[in-house]
């Protein structure tokens, strides 16, 4: 399994300005509650958002991996929303780590299932 995007934030129309001031990134996805910036070559993404869509609260972090059942099977009686296809194409788990931190793993929908 790969990490392949972790995504922060709090105010992301705010943040999304400053990287793309700071770094010269382009907005490649704004959805409001979720701003996706990303490079020339598309290999660089940044993402920020202020709340976690469909309802649900703000993780803390946001882990892109290319394998979500794996995920999902290690990660047992710690999810506490999903596994969920999101209307945006991506389909996640939420999870609350040792520490209570809302986490967000998810892949992009048909990948990492199975």
């Amino acid at each position: 399994m790969s990490v392949l995007r972790i995504v922060p934030a709090r105010d992301p129309a705010r943040l999304a300005k400053w990287y793309r001031e700071l770094l010269g990134l382009d907005v490649a996805m704004d959805h409001g509650f979720i701003v996706t910036l990303g490079g020339q070559s598309q290999v660089t993404q940044l993402s920020l958002a202020s709340q976690g869509g469909s309802g649900t609260d703000l993780p803390v972090i946001s882990i892109e991996v290319d394998d979500l059942e794996a995920v999902t099977a290690r990660a047992g009686d710690a999810i506490v929303y999903g596994p969920a296809d999101e209307p945006w194409g991506v389909r996640r788990i939420y999870l609350r780590d040792p520490e209570g931190n809302l986490v967000n793993v998810l892949c992009h929908a048909g990948q990492g299932q199975g």
